[in-house]
């Protein structure tokens, strides 16, 4: 609905915009010619505003009209000859001021001549009124805006070679009936051109043709702003499928691995016959399970929840290595609602433990943590196996993957050949 009343006022803008710009010159003439009636006149001493002075023509062309007082009013050339006046007329009009102290005064603005009101719009072909001028732009603006509304009709309909030629023949079709039905003025007053004596005007040829093409460039340039809004969000519709496609694909990579591994952790609790440890697993894996897919769909969550999905998981670890894994956590209370994609601890404690040697003669000290610059650091010491373990990559990769999808950062991995570190930056909730 918003979009719809922008819209409208966009074209009824546009519509204004034509409409006054194919009257300019009637409206700079009109402006012009009631430009004095607005301004306060100086009386010139000695010159009557009421009385009609005589006009006096020199051969040079310029000329003076001159009052019963004695008085007289410079008459400029270029006057004289645009409004026809010839010497002898008896003439009414404004006086205006000299332009220098020793000028003489001049003639401002005619109101009369030979005793007939003077009409400024007989020497410009029209009968020059505000009324008619109103007429003239209220219909331009009409034309251009009926124009708009029915070319964008249906705007998301794709376009066609026989929409084309359809919208060049209904632009061709409103040109000619704005031509004849556009309103006329001469001296004899205002009529539609159809049945003006003279119908064919090129000049009026000219404003119904403005008219009509600026507004079928109006159109054209909308159309072109709608069909690119309408890419860029294709674009953005495909990104999120491909990210939520690709986001799936990792999830699924990492659960697989962890159940199976998993599966084989309690199938040695069982054979051990060490039944409360099996319990207490199955809870904690349960919990791990349930986690995963509650939150499988959701890019970020708050680092207080993923570290009680750790909790959990390393629970399964401590009991299976007893007395020879740890884990340290030391979280800042202040990073606990910053956020960080699901399930990006379990990849990196799951490799702690897959790549290193954990006995009780050499225990593996896991180090969970933030920093002061607002990163979750994962660290422990490198103590290879004797047989080590093929490595992929694949889950460091998807751990990457997922931090470049989701925050659009990397993550940092060190690795100085005695201790290993990964360091995830967290995000802050009111700037995510």
């Amino acid at each position: 609905m918003k979009r719809s009343r922008t819209d409208l006022f966009i074209h009824l803008l546009v519509a204004l915009a034509v409409s006054l710009v194919v009257n300019f010159s009637y409206l700079l003439l009109l402006f012009e010619s009631q430009r004095n009636e607005w301004r306060p006149r100086i009386p010139q001493p000695g010159i009557s505003q009421e009385g009609e002075g005589l006009l006096s023509v020199s051969p040079d062309g310029h000329g003076y009209l001159l009052y019963a007082s004695g008085d007289s009013v410079y008459v400029p050339l270029n006057r004289i000859r645009w409004f026809n006046l010839k010497d002898g007329d008896r003439m009414k009009i404004d006086v205006g001021a000299p332009r220098h102290a020793n000028g003489h005064p001049y003639l401002n603005r005619i109101y009369r001549v030979n005793g007939n009101k003077f009409n400024y719009g007989e020497f410009y072909g029209t009968s020059f009124s505000g009324s008619e001028i109103a007429v003239q732009l209220l219909f331009y603006f009409f034309c251009s805006w009926l124009l708009i509304c029915i070319l964008l009709r249906g705007r998301e309909r794709r376009a066609s070679t026989g929409r084309l030629a359809w919208t060049v023949l209904l632009a061709l079709a409103l040109i000619g009936a704005t031509f004849l039905l556009a309103p006329v003025s001469d001296r004899s007053g205002m009529s539609i051109n159809i049945l003006h004596p003279r119908p064919f005007d090129p000049v009026l040829l000219l404003k119904c043709s403005f008219t009509m093409i600026v507004s079928i460039l109006y159109v054209w340039i909308r159309r072109l702003v709608w069909r690119q809004q309408a890419i860029e969000i294709e674009i953005e519709q495909l990104k999120n499928e491909s990210l939520t496609a690709r986001y799936d694909m990792l999830v699924g990579q990492i659960s697989p691995h962890f159940f199976f591994n998993s599966l084989n952790s309690l199938s040695m609790l069982v054979r051990d016959r060490q039944e409360a440890s099996a319990l207490r697993y199955i809870e904690q894996l349960s919990y791990c399970f349930r986690y995963i897919l509650q939150n499988s769909r959701n890019t970020l969550i708050p680092l207080a929840e993923e570290l009680k999905f750790a909790e959990a998981f390393t629970a399964q670890y401590r009991i299976r290595y007893a007395d020879k894994l740890f884990f340290d956590f030391a979280i800042e209370p202040r990073f606990a609602s910053w956020l960080l994609p699901a399930l990006s601890l379990q990849p990196l404690i799951g490799n702690t433990v897959k790549h290193n040697t954990i006995t009780r003669n050499k225990p593996l000290h896991v180090t969970i943590r933030t920093t002061a610059e607002g990163l979750l650091e994962v660290s422990n010491p490198i103590v290879p196996k004797l047989e080590p373990e093929p490595s992929t990559g694949i889950g460091l990769k998807n751990l990457e993957n997922r931090w470049r999808l989701i925050t659009g950062r990397h993550i940092e991995i060190l690795n100085d050949g005695r201790t290993f570190t990964v360091r995830l930056p967290l995000l802050n909730p009111d700037e995510a």
